[in-house]
């Protein structure tokens, strides 16, 4: 006869504190727990009492568990928690207080106080670290003056956005000298590296630096295997945010590789949307230090509607700290680079062809009922679903078109060089010919390598002042600090987007205040679009920062502002 046990406990998300804590139900249990835990409350039933998860409650539950022995119905949770009793040893170490590293001397750069610091940084963590940084800080120098200083640290493999490649290439021959085997340094001459353009097997030869974007990895992910990788750069590593894509299983088993010592990731946006993509990515740079998937969504989140692994308020602050402590250094630009001025977010409300808009929104959710009574299968009704939702985001943003035009041409009539971004192909297009007397350059997916950076010298060197760039393409690797001003003709589901063309201007190098006006249809789909992305910001920055950046400023932008209004009513 099986002998029941007196009680349950469990791992739960507690509405009251809005926190995760141990729910313990069983009247004997719930008796005993009360006499020696003073801060525990009631929960949604009599029967079940809400305890605080701290180390002092583990303890006094573990006390009662070695003799009574609850049903545990969290357990790997209760293990993990519970083992934190039985030793102060912890399995990751601890990254110690950073100082001014020196570079190894086949470094040819230069390197700030507080890169430095991150070369430091990276050393302590032996490479296997999250240099996440805010966009503009240096991440690519102070990692090519880590690989230069540690030693049998080549052949590296850079894994990279196919838009950054060249740049690079370019990096690497500016801020390195090459060392043969021997470690001579010739100054006189740069490490190999080689660019890999083609998904085709074949031996790849021998050089210092590989040079891959991640859609290809995976391609050649045999190829790489066998020529003896000893480190691997992850950049803008939010790629890899999603653990169930090729590029991501591919990087995985490199990073595995028993020759590879060292795995590098960089991003000053680690997380787009959602907390819970911190996982796949700190799981290839330090595997088990938040546990397994489901672990670490029963500790830190709570599902959605959606089914979207949401970080708990609660809790975003302890993931934060346990990053910082053993896996990750994040640097803003306001902490280390006092001389550079403040970036202001400003929603601006702008008026929209709302007749337009209706008419279009009316057809489009016409044809979509028409789709959903022919649609087969849900694949086929979800994919309806979602042409409809893209049609109403072009449609939404050329209702306003001809109001950020005014807008635009206000400010470059106050002689201001601008940066505009946009999502769609054909408002691209609009932008371009409406704006057309101003000769912008231009930045658009599927640009060759060279075209792009003519683009990009033609605004930087002063020769237009417009720059019209697509928020996908342009929003990492290049810099665009001849401008002050940033314009989203069209808001991105995601914030770290927006926060990437952002820092295209916002960086070293720039000498003003950088305004972004994020331009809302009024009464459109921008209305609803703007309000998730304050959501979503709160809780990445709470993860990464700690506390949330504000998404308007209207003082600093109320000057500015007003010029540009009153350019508008003149017209």
């Amino acid at each position: 006869m099986t002998i029941p046990r007196f009680g349950t406990l469990e791992y739960v998300f507690d509405e009251y504190s809005k926190k995760k804590c141990w729910k313990i139900t069983g009247a004997r249990a719930i008796q005993m727990i009360s006499g020696i835990v003073a801060q525990s409350w009631y929960g949604t039933k009599d029967d079940e009492v809400i305890i605080p998860d701290n180390l002092d409650n583990i303890k006094r539950i573990q006390q009662i568990h070695e003799q009574y022995k609850f049903d545990i119905r969290s357990k790997s949770i209760w293990q993990k928690r519970s083992s934190a009793l039985r030793t102060k040893k912890r399995r990751m170490p601890k990254i110690e207080k950073l100082e001014k590293a020196k570079a190894g001397e086949q470094f040819a750069g230069k390197l700030m106080i507080f890169q430095r610091e991150g070369l430091d940084f990276l050393i302590k963590s032996n490479g296997n670290a999250l240099l996440a940084d805010e966009m503009g800080l240096g991440k690519t120098v102070q990692t090519l003056a880590y690989l230069a200083t540690e030693q049998d640290a080549f052949p590296a493999l850079i894994v990279a956005p196919l838009v950054t490649l060249n740049n690079w290439q370019r990096e690497i021959q500016r801020f390195l000298y090459r060392k043969n085997h021997s470690g001579r340094i010739f100054k006189d001459q740069h490490p190999t590296s080689t660019i890999i353009r083609t998904g085709k097997r074949s031996e790849l030869g021998r050089y210092d630096f590989y040079i891959i974007n991640y859609e290809l990895l995976h391609r050649r992910i045999l190829d790489l295997s066998h020529i003896g990788l000893r480190s691997i750069v992850y950049d803008e590593v939010q790629n890899l945010r999603s653990k169930t894509t090729l590029k991501y299983t591919a990087s995985r088993k490199l990073a595995r590789l028993p020759t590879m010592s060292r795995r590098v990731g960089l991003s000053g946006t680690p997380i787009y949307n959602h907390g819970s993509e911190i996982w796949p990515i700190v799981e290839i740079l330090r595997p088990g230090l938040l546990g397994n998937f489901s672990e670490f969504c029963e500790y830190y989140c709570y599902i959605n509607s959606k089914g979207k692994a949401i970080v708990l308020e609660g809790e975003r602050e302890r993931l934060r700290e346990l990053l910082q402590k053993y896996v990750m250094l994040r640097r803003k630009k306001s902490d280390v680079l006092k001389d550079l001025k403040a970036k202001v977010r400003y929603k601006e409300v702008i008026d929209s062809d709302t007749d337009y808009y209706v008419t279009e929104l009316n057809n489009i959710w016409q044809s979509l009922q028409r789709e959903q009574l022919k649609a087969k299968t849900s694949f086929d009704r979800l994919a309806s679903y979602q042409r409809a939702i893209r049609k109403e985001r072009q449609v939404a943003a050329a209702a306003k078109i001809p109001y950020v035009v005014d807008f635009v041409s206000s400010i470059m009539e106050i002689e201001e060089s601008v940066v505009i971004f946009c999502h769609h192909r054909v408002i691209h297009g609009i932008l371009r010919q409406s704006l057309a007397e101003f000769n912008p350059a231009v930045i658009i997916g599927n640009q060759s390598d060279k075209v792009r950076q003519a683009e990009i010298d033609r605004f930087q060197e002063g020769r237009t002042k417009l720059m019209i760039a697509g928020l996908r393409a342009g929003n990492v690797g290049i810099n665009l600090t001849r401008a002050r001003y940033v314009v989203f003709a069209e808001l991105d589901w995601s914030p770290a987007i927006h926060r990437q063309a952002e820092d295209r201007l916002h960086r070293i190098g720039q000498d003003n205040t950088v305004f972004a006006y994020y331009l809302i249809g009024n009464k459109t789909m921008d209305e609803h679009v703007a309000d998730i992305l304050v959501d979503k910001s709160y809780e990445i920055d709470s993860i990464i920062d700690g506390t949330a950046e504000l998404y308007e400023d209207k003082e600093k932008a109320e000057m500015i502002l007003a010029q540009i209004h009153d350019k508008l009513r003149t017209k």
